[in-house]
Parts: C-alpha cells; sequence; structure tokens
C-alpha cells in the first residue's frame, strides 16, 4: 500500500482537521479536565489506543456485519457498545497486567467510554477518506485512529501550557478560570485555521 495517502491523512488529522480545534468535539475535557502535563499525556494516550482500537473494529463491524445487513442506522447505537466494552475490557487488562500504569492512565479509561471524541473517530473510520474521497480501507480507519488521537493529545498539552502560563498572569477576575479557557481555545482555533489546504507531499516535491 502506498504511504503517501497515509501521511497526508496523518497529517490532516493531526493539524488541518484537528478534531478539537477544526472539528469542536470533545472540548469538555479541553477546557475541564487538563491542568497539568501529565494528565494531559496520560489522557491522550489513553484516548490514542482507544480510538486506533475502536476505529478498526467500526470498520470490520460495518463491512462485515451491517453494510450486508444494511443495517447502517444502526451505527452509532452499535459502536457505542463497542466502545463502552472495549474501555471496560481495557480497564480491567491493564489493572490485572501492570496495576503501576493503570494507576497512572486508568482512571482515564471509564471517561473515554461516553467521550464523544472516540465516537467520533469510530464514525469517521466508515466515511469516505478526506485524502483519496473514497471508502476508508482497514489500514486507513486504523491510521487515522491513531492521528486522531495524536491530534487530540496535541490539543491537550497545548492547552495545559497556556493554561500553566494563565495562572501567574493578571486577569480580571470576570476572566478567570473557565472564560479564559474558552479564549484560549477560541485563539488555538484560529491558530490550526493557518493549516487549511495544508498538503504536505506537495510541501516535499510529491
Amino acid at each position: 500500500m502506498n504511504a503517501g495517502p497515509l501521511l497526508e491523512l496523518s497529517v490532516a488529522s493531526i493539524l488541518v482537521n484537528n478534531i478539537v480545534l477544526s472539528r469542536c468535539i470533545g472540548v469538555c475535557p479541553l477546557c475541564g479536565a487538563a491542568y497539568k502535563l501529565p494528565g494531559a499525556l496520560g489522557m491522550g494516550l489513553s484516548a490514542t489506543v482507544v480510538m486506533a482500537i475502536a476505529s478498526a473494529l467500526a470498520w470490520i463491524i460495518d463491512h462485515g456485519i451491517l453494510l450486508p445487513l444494511r443495517a447502517e442506522y444502526l451505527q452509532i447505537f452499535v459502536f457505542v457498545m463497542v466502545i463502552v466494552s472495549l474501555t471496560l475490557i481495557a480497564e480491567m487488562a491493564l489493572q490485572k497486567l501492570s496495576p503501576a500504569l493503570h494507576e497512572r492512565t486508568g482512571v482515564y479509561l471509564p471517561m473515554l467510554a461516553s467521550n464523544c471524541v472516540v465516537i467520533a473517530a469510530a464514525l469517521m473510520a466508515v466515511q469516505a477518506n478526506p485524502i483519496t474521497n473514497r471508502p476508508m480501507t482497514l489500514v486507513s480507519a486504523f491510521v487515522n485512529g491513531c492521528a486522531t488521537g495524536v491530534g487530540y493529545t496535541l490539543a491537550l498539552v497545548l492547552m495545559v501550557a497556556i493554561r500553566e502560563r494563565l495562572e501567574y498572569a493578571e486577569l480580571p477576575r470576570p476572566l478567570r478560570g473557565l472564560p479564559a479557557a474558552f479564549l484560549s481555545a477560541g485563539l488555538l482555533s484560529l491558530a490550526f485555521l493557518g493549516f487549511s489546504g495544508f498538503h504536505i507531499l506537495k510541501g516535499i516535491g510529491g
């Protein structure tokens, strides 16, 4: 398989079509849950793993079961059930196999069970590839899930860096806390608009 479209898809999912800053999905964890870098990295890592596996499972279930039965209208229901089951199994397995790692990242798995970011990643896996305008393959669905998780992690880390700086800034009282977080998220979204129309293959002569 040609790696060019996969690389283009990865860059698009991380920067151009960032799940949080461009699509405005999953803003709640961005503004409410991310305060420190270790927490942001732990949640981002957990979300990346869950999104990658959920995207692959969503593609397999959609093409293997739902499409042959013409039951595409059940996608959201089935995908939510798959994600909830996946997070529960992952939490139990992590608790048994690596209690130390579970203490660091296991707390975020239940939060991801109902996170709209994970559900959106699963739904994107069964949509058309934004680079080729063709149906996703299993590999491209998995890559898109990984890249979407990386983009989500990037947004969390950037937001944490800004909020740590805002802790030492003298802000007007009405802007302290959540208002400043929303303003920061809006400015980050505007900054990421600069990636619109960016194509990495053209940039390197591809």
